[in-house]
């Protein structure tokens, strides 16, 4: 491909780096609302118009199982956006170009794969985790219909991921907002008017996220620079694919194994009745509102390393992780207090069986007042992950959270048999993962310029 059209100016290698971060943060913050309203939404129309044993269906298990599988492919296709994001630092037109097509040629093979194996595979999934008898149906009625359009939720987020590793995080938000409006809108059509039960819950979320992806495209394909998509062009790339798999194998690995530990959390949950499933349904869409605003500084800190990286400039790369620090510790003590103090109140949009909110209201006390600790692991991942060391971090976090959770709940429910013993196991895994983290940043290395070839 010729290089004679330039790149487009982007700032995240220019400019007073804390302006720079919140200029890309706040797009992703407001993204991560609108895809907090998005899920939600399904809850919340789901909880009041079918019932909170439909709203166990579609969340709990259901939404761990569907983790696993596109958690997978998330974090591989990682790789493919901090490639393009290290490229588009560097300015290597051609290489943006070919490595953008190979991360679309990733994602179209990649979703039909995992649409196929998550069809599979959901029921015996839901099965082996304890799903209660009385939701099993419905939650696999759910599952079957999300996973015939898995192959559109992946593909739209590989587009989205490429945008943000151009440095334009205002465009994804863009396309979340029209998705999100979609889904509200197909939720009550399909479930309050035309009595669709949770299959037309399942069915709002796959064309919504359709919509979203075609705009996606279409924006891509309307751009007049090297990062223009064009439909022939997509294919793999030997070289890039290899480079793909050696930067996000470890995070999908990472994603699935993590998945795994909250598979037997949710397994152990399953056993203690339909009422505290339906409690942590709603809790998981209650703290989504923090976990991702977490994951998209996550995706701030990967993309301006990434850039920066490719440019070679590693003192503004550290820079940005220190005050990526500042602003989600602020971030994130409002979000714990904001949780605490309304957690009653915000159980009271999802179902008004008191049991049910008494439940939720202590897992809350159990797991939120904790959640800034998780940053280390996030921010620092997300470092490492920049430059393309992620290895490392995935042998952490595999050891850190993964592995202890595992032996937290083989041994801990044998003594103590309360709902809070289970949970407990989230705060103190992170504790242990932050501080490897913190170590291996320290002596790490992570910032050695072997980059990524450019041959």
């Amino acid at each position: 491909m010729s290089t004679a059209v330039q790149i487009r100016s982007n700032s995240i290698t220019e400019g007073v780096i804390w302006k720079q971060i919140l200029r890309f943060f706040f797009p992703i913050l407001l993204g991560t609302l609108f895809q907090t309203l998005y899920n939600t939404a399904d809850a919340i129309i789901v909880g009041n118009l079918l019932g909170k044993e439909a709203l166990a269906a579609v969340s709990g298990g259901t939404a761990v199982v569907i983790n696993l599988l596109i958690g997978f492919f998330t974090g591989l296709s990682s790789g493919a956006t901090v490639i393009i994001s290290q490229f588009y630092g560097a300015k290597d037109e051609e290489k943006v170009h070919k490595s953008i097509h190979n991360a679309w040629a990733i994602g179209l093979w990649g979703g039909i794969l995992i649409s196929v194996i998550g069809y599979i595979t959901s029921e015996p999934l839901l099965v082996i985790t304890k799903t209660p008898a009385d939701i099993l149906a419905q939650a696999t009625e759910y599952i079957h219909i999300y996973f015939i359009g898995g192959v559109v939720v992946v593909m739209y987020n590989i587009g989205a991921g490429i945008f943000r590793a151009f440095g334009d995080s205002r465009r994804p938000l863009y396309f979340l907002i029209v998705g999100c409006i979609s889904n509200i809108v197909l939720d009550i059509v399909m479930i309050g008017v035309m009595k669709m039960g949770v299959a037309g819950a399942a069915w709002a979320t796959v064309l919504s996220q359709l919509i979203s992806l075609l705009l996606v495209m279409i924006s891509l394909m309307r751009r007049t620079d090297c990062c223009k998509l064009i439909l022939r062009d997509i294919r793999f790339e030997p070289r890039m694919l290899k480079q793909t798999l050696f930067i996000g194998f470890p995070a999908g690995f990472q994603a699935v194994l993590y998945t795994i530990s909250n598979l037997l959390i949710m397994t152990a949950i399953n056993m203690f009745g339909t009422n505290t499933v339906a409690a942590w349904a709603a809790y998981s869409k209650i703290d989504q509102i923090y976990w991702m605003i977490c994951n998209s500084m996550g995706i701030t800190v990967t993309t301006f390393v990434g850039q920066n990286f490719g440019a070679g400039l590693i003192d503004r790369a550290k820079k940005g992780v220190r005050d990526s620090f500042v602003i989600s510790m602020i971030v994130t003590f409002t979000i714990e207090a904001l949780i605490i103090v309304f957690s009653r109140y915000t159980y009271m949009l999802f179902v008004n069986d008191p049991d049910v909110i008494d439940i939720g209201v202590r897992m809350i006390n159990t797991i939120v007042p904790y959640f800034f600790i998780y940053l280390f692991v996030e921010l620092l991942s997300g470092a490492a992950r920049g430059t393309g060391k992620t290895i490392a971090a995935t042998i952490i976090t595999v050891f850190g959270i993964v592995g202890i959770r595992v032996l937290w709940l083989i041994f801990i429910p044998r003594f103590f048999t309360t709902i809070d013993a289970i949970l407990v196991c989230y705060p103190a895994t992170w504790i242990i993962c932050a501080i490897a983290f913190i170590i291996y940043y320290k002596v790490g290395n992570i910032y050695y310029t072997g980059r990524i070839e450019k041959a």
